[in-house]
């Protein structure tokens, strides 16, 4: 049986406390092998899926089908969503199913399992102890490799000791937000225990007070075992560090509109400059913030061994050309691979394309 992700992320969470697995097996309803699995697990990257799992004979191949019925209805609202009986019907009357329909509910209910996350808006804090992270977005324009583009910055504040780090990225998509934070992390050379982000941003999106979180964040929480909260992105009280970190980085680095070679060159400058600024600033208790940096570093948690890999994995079509479409563009693959279904790597900074098994195809900017 497949262990859902926020029970996995769970078992890393516990574990990194020091609770025993015997007791985490106790709490989560799970096998003491399970949580030996997951909490020696060392990378929870994405993994490309180049081998579907076997499917029940009984659903006649509607499998696939079935999955992308659900995941549109993520989108629509929650009286306007499919049933297991909904499905069953529209099998039978648009694709001629002949199975029996408790084959498709036991289906749609597994897959709904598989994919909750149990998120919730949780309590958040006005007085920020140590370990806490805040992230949040800021709109910049400059100019690379001599065109004036349009970027987003990625912010992260540590309230506490009033540390902030930033990135810059192409967009707000979740590979290249979890880009950003592994970078982030990086920096700090430790993992927050607790992220606090509002639902403007690609970690989640909050509808009627159920956070739906991306599958992409929700595994970089496993990896690094932190927990994530949301907070409504009007209400300032609540992650006031970081919404004014994102002005205050703005006006100090970004003004003028600087030029730069390349997106690596201009993401070095800002780690200069948030290095630079937070040796000349001080915490909300008047500490030089290099000082109360080090409380903030000692109640993180330490680096996995193995970087997170922020890969986005879609199944994709090539046409007659051998371009495959995803998101919107089209990437090219190659006039051989015309027909075929391929599966698109999508990173921050490169999209590979592998065919079956994961023989890759193409790594593309």
């Amino acid at each position: 049986m497949t262990v859902p992700l926020d029970i996995r992320n769970d078992i890393r969470s516990m574990d990194a406390d020091g609770v025993s697995r015997s007791e985490i097996a106790r709490r989560l309803h799970v096998s003491r092998n399970t949580v030996s699995k997951y909490a020696d697990m060392e990378d929870m990257s994405p993994v490309a899926p180049v081998r579907r799992a076997r499917e029940r004979p009984g659903l006649e191949g509607n499998g696939p089908w079935i999955e992308k019925v659900l995941d549109e209805d993520l989108s629509a609202p929650r009286k306007q969503r499919h049933t297991a009986k909904r499905i069953y019907d529209r099998l039978v009357e648009e694709r001629g199913f002949t199975g029996s329909y408790s084959t498709v509910r036991r289906f749609v209910a597994e897959f709904r399992r598989e994919r909750s996350s149990g998120a919730g808006e949780g309590f958040l804090e006005l007085e920020w102890a140590p370990g806490a992270c805040q992230v949040d977005y800021g709109n910049f324009r400059a100019a690379i490799a001599g065109e004036t583009v349009e970027l987003k910055l990625l912010v992260a504040t540590l309230p506490h000791s009033n540390d902030r780090q930033c990135v810059a990225t192409m967009s707000q998509r979740s590979e290249c937000m979890c880009a950003g934070l592994v970078e982030i992390f990086r920096r700090w050379g430790r993992a927050p225990r607790v992220i606090v982000l509002d639902n403007a941003t690609e970690a989640g999106r909050m509808l009627r007070g159920t956070v739906t979180e991306s599958r992409l964040f929700s595994q970089m929480k496993g990896h690094y075992r932190f927990e994530s909260r949301y907070c409504n992105p009007y209400s300032g009280n609540e992650k006031g560090s970081v919404e004014n970190a994102v002005g205050f980085l703005r006006r100090n680095l970004l003004v003028p509109v600087p030029s730069f070679g390349g997106l690596a060159e201009l993401n070095a400058f800002l780690e200069r400059g948030c290095a630079a600024l937070s040796g000349k600033s001080c915490a909300r208790d008047g500490r030089p913030t290099a000082e109360a940096l080090a409380e903030d570093l000692a109640a993180m948690r330490a680096l996995p061994g193995v970087d997170f890999d922020p890969v986005r994995w879609v199944r994709a079509h090539a046409d007659k050309r051998g371009y495959v479409t995803v998101d919107g563009r089209e990437y090219v693959a190659g006039p051989a691979w015309h027909g075929r279904d391929l599966l698109v790597g999508m990173r921050a900074d490169t999209v590979e394309i592998l065919a079956d098994r994961g023989r890759r195809v193409a790594v593309l900017e």
